[in-house]
């Protein structure tokens, strides 16, 4: 086995995942931690399980002497699961995993190290110098879920909601944008239930104006999934006004469909989806929107099933997060009639294949226009409404650079970069 000098991280999932591996890194290489191997995995669906337990399997396999820890959402519902495999060596909880002790060498011995998740109550700020080999820094502001959606295991994973303060939100971005950062994404599990559990309850939109009003040499700023009935009358404002909140807004759609809607216990329905993008279209006309659907999910009928197909074309929906249904233990969803494996299937095919035509339909209708273009590497970067652009000319990675669209190259846009 080759020497480490560093631990190396493992994560799967989400973009609060990436954001908390980078805090998770920071602790890990202050304790001095060698030769770990740190699993931070997602229980969003079993597939994401069942990869993480094959991860973790062929790292032993390959690394006979590693320290394996497994943490993240999956590890905090199972931690006597990932406990009993043989090639783990620690479980820690998905709180703990964000305090520096739980990686001191005293914490070693303690094999599952994880707490009652609906216990927690804090989410506090973790400052982290930037982000490892992104050009774009995520930035966490709220933890957790009050609400129960009938599929979701989440929040036995993640706890409570509960929010980052606005002070150290602005600090950290003070930090990230003299780190020479950007565009910062502010994530989360329920982001827009930002702030209800914080004094003076501040809304998200009051949260993002105040950073923006403080932090002015920020440039760009992105949020992560919206809840479609959850945006305050502030951050309507900032879509309105604010030509540093990114023209792109991901919606947490997952059907289009009331009745199963009703079913998935969300809070929105069809109509709402609908108001809410014309909405944001009368106020910037360029917005696009990307979106969350589960595909098959029980009861779900071919009728049904063609009301998401139709809504994702009646709102042009461009960018689709697209999974399959997975029946989680302990859900109420997991008791309700299942749709066949082979059907759910086929139906996130197709609404896949209808995303990829969205896709194209929406690069071409960009092509020779200028566009902001934010490096990532290999000389791809992503334009203001989140369209991956592949640049004619090497670029240091995370720089701001305008380019014209010429073309569509595959699933992304080819550019020109300016010379202006």
């Amino acid at each position: 086995m080759v020497d480490k000098k560093e631990p190396e991280i493992v994560t799967f999932g989400c973009r609060l995942n990436t954001y908390e591996s980078e805090v998770m890194r920071a602790h890990a290489e202050k304790a001095g931690l060698r030769d770990a191997i740190i699993f931070n995995t997602c229980a969003v669906t079993k597939e994401a399980e069942r990869q993480a337990r094959q991860a973790i399997r062929k790292a032993r396999r390959e690394n006979p002497d590693a320290r394996i820890i497994v943490t993240g959402c999956a590890a905090q519902i199972d931690p006597d699961g990932f406990a009993s495999m043989p090639e783990v060596d620690q479980v820690i909880g998905n709180d703990l995993k964000l305090k520096e002790e739980s990686w001191s060498p005293d914490a070693a011995g303690e094999k599952v190290r994880v707490n009652d998740i609906m216990s927690v109550r804090e989410t506090a700020g973790h400052l982290v110098d930037g982000m490892e080999g992104r050009a774009r820094a995520f930035l966490q502001v709220q933890n957790g879920c009050d609400h129960r959606c009938t599929f979701c295991i989440i929040p036995f994973g993640r706890g409570n909601s509960r929010s980052v303060p606005m002070g150290e939100i602005v600090d950290q971005v003070r930090r990230l944008v003299a780190r020479g950062y950007k565009e910062i994404v502010l994530t989360g599990v329920d982001v827009t239930s930002y702030g209800a559990d914080l004094p003076g309850k501040p809304t998200l939109g009051q949260m993002v104006r105040r950073m923006l009003a403080i932090v002015p040499e920020l440039p760009r700023l992105r949020l992560s999934s919206l809840d479609p009935v959850e945006i305050d009358d502030d951050l309507w404002k900032l879509i309105a006004d604010e030509p540093r909140l990114m023209p792109h807004l991901h919606l947490s759609l997952q059907a289009g469909d009331d009745m199963i809607l009703k079913r998935m216990k969300r809070r929105h329905l069809r109509q709402d989806v609908i108001d809410m993008v014309r909405r944001a279209r009368g106020y910037r006309p360029d917005m696009a929107f990307g979106a969350d659907i589960i595909a098959g999910f029980p009861t779900e009928t071919e009728e049904m099933f063609q009301r998401s197909l139709d809504i994702v074309e009646e709102c042009d929906l461009t960018f689709l997060h697209v999974f399959p249904y997975s029946a989680r233990p302990g859900t109420p969803a997991a008791k309700m009639p299942q749709v066949p494996g082979v059907v759910r299937k086929e139906r996130a095919a197709r609404l896949r294949e209808l995303g990829d035509r969205q896709l194209r339909t929406f690069l071409r209708s960009h092509i020779n226009k200028m566009m902001q273009v934010i490096v990532e590497k290999d000389n791809i970067g992503r334009s203001e409404h989140f369209a991956m652009v592949r640049l004619d000319k090497p670029c240091e990675p995370g720089m701001l650079v305008a380019a014209r669209s010429v073309s569509v190259d595959g699933g992304m846009l080819a550019g020109i970069v300016s010379d202006d």
